[in-house]
């Protein structure tokens, strides 16, 4: 997609500011904490902006949040996890569940040659072919199951036996897609989420989920086998880190947006001047530009699926 650089930007907005040159080191600074501003306001104003949509990218499901651990290992325990195969070697009950942390992924909850459920911190494993995960290193364990009757789920364990101390160890269920996830990008928006990859030639059972601070829970999920899910999201808003040098800049910046950021930009001075039916006028040729690539994406948004959409007899429409 066609980008602008961010010295072009500012020198455009000087201009339509009509300095004759450069503005002032203060009104520079000024300056480019209106960009960032507008620059947000743009990027807010459409869920799919193309260059920021990610469509049905498959995610780890979180299924388990471990807290109640304390001391040195706290923070390698009290997590998130994620299912990350089934077990394979001495140290383990071959052939069951496997999960490992969002954060520090060398922390695992596995079923020992027991057949009790542990969490161990510091385990090092390989991931084969087989999806199975195969245990170098069993590592430290920090809790361990005491029921006498072994569960099948962790969340069924009733006690949990602390390495050292008196740490209660408690486990919330959950189904969860996190803003931030192994090895992807953050996530800033929610758009849909499938059971498998979604928009090709066969249709895909869709989650219905509700957002919170911690991400995206899945609702009525297919089955408790289920550990991955396919997400179509925004990326994260990010913006502008210029500083300094602002006129040679070569930042990109994002073409469909270039025009908006100026004159609405140019928009804010004229407010600051206490220049206000100027400021109004300009705010309306800001706006048209984003009208114009605001339609583009109506266009393609009601002859695809990205977006949801509904039909009636006379028209099918994006919403």
């Amino acid at each position: 997609m066609q980008t602008r650089t961010y010295g072009d930007l500012f020198k455009l907005t000087s201009s339509l500011i009509g300095t004759g040159g450069q503005l002032a080191d203060g009104e520079q600074d000024q300056l480019s904490h209106f960009i960032n501003r507008r620059f947000q306001q743009a990027f807010d104003e459409s869920p799919v902006w193309p260059r920021y949509l990610v469509s049905s990218e498959e995610r780890k499901i979180a299924l388990y949040e471990l807290s109640g651990a304390t001391g040195s290992t706290s923070t390698a325990v009290n997590q998130r996890y994620k299912f990350a195969g089934t077990a394979k070697g001495a140290a383990t009950t071959p052939g069951t569940n496997v999960y490992n942390g969002y954060t520090t992924s060398d922390t695992l909850i596995y079923k020992n040659s027991s057949n009790a459920w542990v969490v161990a911190t510091g385990v090092t494993n390989t991931l084969n072919s087989a999806g199975e995960i195969v245990f170098d290193d069993a590592g430290t364990v920090q809790f361990t199951e005491a029921d006498a009757v072994k569960n099948d789920s962790v969340e069924a364990v009733k006690t949990w036996t602390p390495r050292a101390g008196s740490d209660i160890l408690k486990v919330l269920t959950q189904n969860l897609i996190p803003y931030i996830g192994s090895g992807n990008s953050p996530i800033g928006d929610f758009n849909r989420i499938h059971r498998n990859r979604a928009f090709l030639n066969s249709s895909s059972l869709e989650y219905d989920f509700f957002v919170d601070f911690n991400g995206a829970n899945i609702l009525n999920i297919a089955s408790s086998a289920t550990h991955t899910a396919f997400v179509s999201y925004k990326k994260q808003f990010t913006p502008f880190a210029v500083t300094s040098a602002y006129y040679s800049s070569t930042v990109e910046v994002p073409s469909e947006f270039f025009n908006y950021i100026a004159h609405s930009v140019y928009s804010d001075f004229l407010r600051v001047q206490n220049r206000q039916e100027e400021a109004l006028a300009e705010e309306q040729v800001a706006q048209n530009y984003l009208a114009l690539e605001l339609e583009k994406i109506d266009i393609r948004s009601n002859n695809n699926t990205i977006n949801n959409r509904f039909s009636t007899y006379v028209s099918r429409q994006s919403r």
